[in-house]
């Protein structure tokens, strides 16, 4: 049962977190290109614009991440048998390791940028939001385990 108390919580809570920073970052930057033709952008038209493109990304992107970050962690959780000092950096290297695999498989595929927010600078926030992911998975998981000791 240690799979649905401890992993699958801590996946999913830190799947959120990058997916929802990954949208948030793309929303931004594409926001920030058309105030930087001069289009005048409102507070309530970025609110508006981020929350249309958290759920237009959530079957696609979301899905994207998910599995990317099940990979990436799989991975670093063998890693970590060997690192166990650098737990959290291995999990950070791991999210950004996704995120970067998945951008540049896109781009190498499609030959476009599929997420607008990926271009330049853009790419640089996605990978944040990787490694916030795996720090958020590192952490979640070190307190679920700390919480099934103090249960035996």
């Amino acid at each position: 049962m240690p799979f649905l108390t401890r992993l699958l919580p801590s996946f999913l809570a830190s799947w959120l977190l990058t997916f929802t920073l990954a949208s948030l970052f793309h929303s931004q930057y594409v926001v920030n290109q058309l105030v930087n033709v001069d289009v005048a952008v409102s507070l309530s038209d970025r609110v508006s614009l981020t929350l249309a493109d958290w759920l237009g990304l959530l079957p696609t992107y979301g899905a994207i991440i998910a599995i990317a970050l099940a990979i990436a962690f799989f991975a670093a959780s063998w890693f970590n048998k060997k690192f166990i000092n650098f737990r959290a950096g291995v999990f950070i290297v791991a999210g950004v390791a996704a995120f970067t695999a998945v951008l540049i498989a896109i781009e190498s595929i499609m030959n476009i940028h599929l997420i607008a927010g990926a271009r330049g600078w853009g790419f640089y926030t996605q990978l944040f939001a990787g490694a916030m992911g795996g720090y958020t998975f590192s952490v979640l998981m070190q307190s679920s385990k700390k919480e099934a000791l103090k249960d035996v």
